[in-house]
C-alpha cells in the first residue's frame, strides 16, 4: 500500500473518531442536564414529603407514637 494511500486512510479514521468524540461529548452533556433535573427533582419530592410529614404530625398529634416507646 502506498504511504500516500496510508495517510488518506488514517486521516479518514481521525475524521471519523473526531466525529464519534463530538457525539459522544454531546450525549454526555445532554446525559449530565437530565441528571441535574432528575436531582432536582428527588430534592424537591424530599422536602415536600418532609413538609407533609410535619404538617401531619402538627394536625394530628394523636398518630404520634407515646412516650414509653
Amino acid at each position: 500500500m502506498p504511504t500516500e494511500d496510508r495517510i488518506i486512510d488514517i486521516e479518514i479514521k481521525v475524521a471519523r473518531q473526531e466525529d464519534m468524540v463530538d457525539a459522544l461529548n454531546q450525549m454526555v452533556y445532554q446525559q449530565q442536564k437530565k441528571i441535574d433535573e432528575l436531582e432536582a427533582l428527588c430534592s424537591a419530592l424530599a422536602r415536600h414529603i418532609k413538609d407533609m410529614r410535619q404538617e401531619d404530625a402538627e394536625r394530628n398529634p394523636a398518630s404520634e407514637r407515646p412516650p414509653h416507646y
